[in-house]
């Protein structure tokens, strides 16, 4: 892999890890498509990791916020503060997600060298996407204020089905919290901080592996690239799908994920 390979990897990464595209399947597709060698775990790792910068860096306030309060609630056993509240909610909708990978991780694995799958996949979040904007089209809005326990215990569904490469993570909590019917971008600012538990259990997981990888310092360069390049790409599609899911739905991500999914169907059968 060469530096310009992995700002590339590093872009898409941060890009499609909140866009609602799928970066995991992003990043098995890409590499296939244009001939490129597979980047390997300590790669993934390190733009795992910028994304999760990333996220970290938006919404620190937040998660101050919420790690004080649930502090404060814990000894007072008082859960009234809505930041308390939240920080259950996100604790609850973390659980699928983490049972599932555990106990089907293997299969899951597997996955990412079909690309074939990968792209069925992306067809299936087109459907995900344009079914949850048309089934929630009567339902009243609600206000991440309004969330309860079974709220984000199916949104965390959402996300466990999102293991899949080609299941995006942030289109199918979004399209969960909008079945929900929460408006889009309280469904946008949950579904990004239930990612943060979800992105620091997978790399952590991945960092355990990496510890046994041959002589990871001699791709320093390559994953300093891909880090920082995530990083950055992946705070600017924050900010970016919190503005545009202000006034837009989720329409153009799934038409882009059906054209991809097809056209990669397409490829891998005249392969």
């Amino acid at each position: 892999m060469t530096i310009l390979q992995a700002i590339i990897l590093g872009f898409v990464q941060g890009a499609t890890e909140f866009i609602p595209v799928s970066s995991s399947g992003h990043l098995v597709l890409a590499p296939w498509l244009l001939g490129w060698p597979a980047p390997g775990l300590v790669f993934d790792t390190m733009v795992h990791w910028g994304t999760l910068a990333a996220i970290v860096a938006y919404f620190w306030r937040d998660w101050r916020a919420m790690i004080s309060a649930w502090g404060r609630g814990l000894v007072r056993r008082d859960w009234s503060d809505p930041n308390a509240r939240l920080a259950w909610l996100l604790a609850i909708g973390s659980i699928p997600a983490a049972a599932l990978g555990f106990l089907l991780e293997d299969w899951f694995e597997s996955l990412f060298g079909e690309p074939a799958w990968v792209s069925f996949f992306l067809v299936v979040t087109a459907a995900i996407l344009l079914g949850s904007e048309w089934l929630s089209r009567s339902k009243r809005a609600r206000r991440l204020a309004d969330l309860r326990w079974p709220d984000a215990l199916i949104i965390g569904v959402g996300q466990a089905a999102a293991i899949a490469p080609g299941i995006s993570r942030s289109g199918a909590t979004m399209s969960a919290g909008l079945l929900r019917g929460l408006d889009r971008p309280a469904a946008a600012r949950f579904s990004f901080l239930l990612a943060t538990p979800a992105i620091v259990g997978a790399g952590l997981l991945q960092l355990v592996k990496f510890s046994s990888t041959a002589d990871p310092l001699a791709q320093l360069p390559l994953l300093a690239a891909g880090f920082l390049t995530a990083l950055i790409t992946g705070y600017a599609a924050i900010w970016g799908l919190l503005r545009y899911l202000q006034r837009h739905k989720l329409t153009v991500f799934a038409f882009y994920c059906l054209w991809v999914g097809t056209s990669c169907l397409v490829v891998a059968w005249l392969r």
